[in-house]
Formats: C-alpha cells, structure tokens, sequence
C-alpha cells in the first residue's frame, strides 16, 4: 500500500458507508433482529423500521411509500422494471425503447427479452451523450410498451432529459423507467413533475450500505413480479427484507437530502476547477460527456496518445494513493480488454473508447485534495508522454 495519503475518488463506484448510516444499522443487526413478517413483537419492530424506511425514501422521491419496492440494488430494480413490465404489456405490444448509453444490466436485460420475442430500438446519443427526444418521438410506435432511459450515465456522467422524455411517454401511453442509480440525491428528482412511471436507485452510491436498492412503481403501473416466494414485498419481490440494510438505506437517504442543494453546488465547483484544470493545463486532455449538464461530482477525461496507458495511468495515480476509475465499476474487470460502449456510442474510435480516466467526487472530498489529485495527474500524464516518445524514438 502507498505510504503517501489516500484520497477517494472513485464515487460513482461506491461509497463509504457514513458512520451515522452506520449507528442506525447496528440495532438491526443486534437487540432488533426480528423477521418483519413475524407478528410477534419482535418482528413488528422490524417491520416499523421498514416501514418507517419506505416512507422517507419515498419522500425523497416525491412518491407514495406503497410505491416503493425494496430490491437488492440497482440491477435488480432495472431487471424488475424491465422485465416485469415487458411481460405485463405483452398483449397491447412487444416494442421495447432503450438509449445506447444504458448501463450493462439494462442492456443485457433487454437482449434476453430479444430471445423472448420481443423488439428492442437502441436510440443513438449524440457525441455529448444526450437523447433527442424528438428522434425517441419517431421511434415510438403503436406497439411500444416501454422506454428506459437512465437520468445521469454513470461512465460519462451526462444528465438527460427525463422530464421531457416523461412528458413524451406519458402522452403516448408508454410506460417510462429511468435508472438514477447515479443522479438519486446529487440532483433534483420528483417522479410526478418528471412523469416517471418507474425509477431505479439504490443505496450503497450514496453513502449507504451495499446489496440494497429499491423501485419506484407509480401506481398502476403494470408490472408482474419477477421473483417469486412467499410474497413479500406485496408480491412485487419475494424475499425476507434486508431490514438493517433498508435502514441504511433510509439514513443515507436523509443524511443526503438534509444538504443536499449546498452539496450539489460545493462539488459542482470541485468538478469545475478539475475540468478547467486538465483542459487548460494537460496537453492532449479532452472531456467526455457534456462540459455541463452533466453530473456535478463527474469528470471523464481522455488523453490523446495515451488512451492505451489508461490503466498505467490508473496505476500511477493509486501509487500516488489517489483512486480513480477507467470506468464502469461493473465492467471493470474486462476493462483492460474491453472499449466501453458509452464512450463508443458518443463518436470515440475504439482506441479512444479503453482509455477513459473517471474522476467521481463524494462529500468527504476538499479542495486541498483535488489540487494534490490534480498534480498528481499532470506528472503522471508526463510521465507516460516521456516514455511513449522514448518507445517511439526506440523504433
């Protein structure tokens, strides 16, 4: 391990679990460790806790608590939404709309519901990431039953516009998912104003613990489950509650929304001198995603000539005690091997598309340790110049 400090900046992957979502989870693995389904006095403790937990998601939401479904993290809420409601519409239609941006589980989710016989459109974004609603509009037709269009792209960190794409479907009478796994607290959400019809977000992106999610399901919705049991959930996802997980949920929830809108605008202005920095100040450095409607604790840089170095680079800056990202968390274990398909659906050749770095910022982050992050870079990025033109001169 690196003897040099450590500073965190690996957001968008996860994050520390606060220790005050902590405090409210020990009970829950202790003295209140009643099942929630149990009616003795145990168990209505634990199911108060749920119950307390959905509403102040909920909330947060602008939604109803009997709106909300306790699931095991964002993957599962998307293969809920989108599977669940493909098969309860598969009468009135089989036409399926998603962005080329979707994270993996919606794009895998959706081939499967490919090989059941439905139709999927993948709507193309433009080179900032950025869904035209008025080419969603076309695609639209009188047999499409659903579109999933994430809130904020988790790689490039580009925030689309839902309520306007809400509007859209809700006019046409096609149910709306959003996946705002990312976005959930860092930006404004209200699945009414926005014409959600249903949402997904989870826990552990937002200083929460890891293995709990939940979906939003306007009611009326129609869904069908898609994990089948003893019925919890209101049958919507059959399993015992996570309850000291659904209660971290809840606290990250509140801890999130109590600052939420001087959050948002501290880490903006931290995302804006790392951007005006590496612009300005790196040779060769160029931003992905859009330069501002995008994420405010997102930045997503390449560097022309060292798109191959972007794990060298990576490891440099972890040597220097700084954690960084060439990418989605979820497939970063091909990454080395793998172009990202965010990068290559918004007009980035398939070198370009492998050597992405993502900076994400959380709440523990200060100014101090974006300009140690920022020198550290810039020597790293020199570094691998040096050696590139020494290989190349060699040849």
């Amino acid at each position: 391990m690196s003897m040099n400090r450590q500073v965190y900046l690996d957001n968008s992957a996860s994050t520390r679990v606060h220790p005050s979502v902590i405090e409210a989870m020990l009970p829950y693995f202790g003295d209140c460790f009643g099942n929630p389904s149990s009616l003795h006095g145990a168990g209505r403790a634990a199911r108060e806790a749920v119950d307390a937990a959905r509403a102040t998601i909920a909330g947060a939401l602008g939604a109803s608590p009997e709106e909300i479904v306790f699931t095991s993290g964002g993957t599962e809420s998307n293969n809920l939404a989108l599977k669940g409601a493909a098969f309860a519409s598969k009468e009135r239609g089989r036409h399926l709309i998603i962005s080329a941006i979707e994270h993996d589980c919606v794009l895998n989710s959706c081939r499967w519901l490919a090989s059941q016989g439905f139709r999927v459109s993948v709507l193309p974004v433009d080179k900032y990431g950025l869904v035209d609603v008025g080419k969603l509009a076309g695609a639209i037709g009188p047999d499409t039953i659903l579109v999933s269009i994430m809130h904020a792209n988790n790689e490039i960190g580009t925030v689309e516009p839902i309520e306007e794409i809400g509007a859209l479907c809700r006019e046409r009478g096609v149910i709306f998912h959003s996946d705002a796994c990312q976005s959930f607290t860092r930006m404004p959400l209200d699945v009414r104003r926005q014409a959600v019809d249903l949402l997904t977000i989870n826990a552990h992106k937002i200083y929460g613990p890891k293995g709990v999610g939940a979906l939003y399901i306007r009611g009326g919705t129609p869904i069908v489950a898609w994990q089948h049991g003893g019925g919890h959930e209101r049958g919507m996802r059959s399993s015992t509650e996570n309850v000291p997980g659904i209660v971290g949920f809840a606290a990250a929830v509140e801890l999130c929304t109590r600052d939420a809108t001087a959050e948002e605008a501290r880490q903006t202005r931290l995302r804006e001198r790392i951007i005006e920095h590496v612009l300005n100040d790196i040779d060769g450095a160029y931003l992905n995603g859009h330069r501002t409607r995008r994420l405010p604790n997102n930045v997503n840089f390449g560097f022309h000539g060292l798109e191959g170095d972007a794990i060298r680079l990576l490891l440099e800056l972890d040597a220097a005690g700084i954690a960084v990202s060439t990418g989605s968390a979820c497939s970063s274990n091909e990454s080395e091997n793998k172009a990202s398909h965010v990068l290559r659906a918004i007009g980035r050749n398939p070198i370009e598309a492998r050597g992405a770095l993502r900076i994400s910022l959380g709440r523990d982050n200060t100014e101090d340790e974006i300009e140690y992050c920022l020198d550290a870079l810039g020597k790293a990025v020199r570094n691998l110049r040096s050696i590139s033109s020494a290989r190349l001169g060699g040849n």
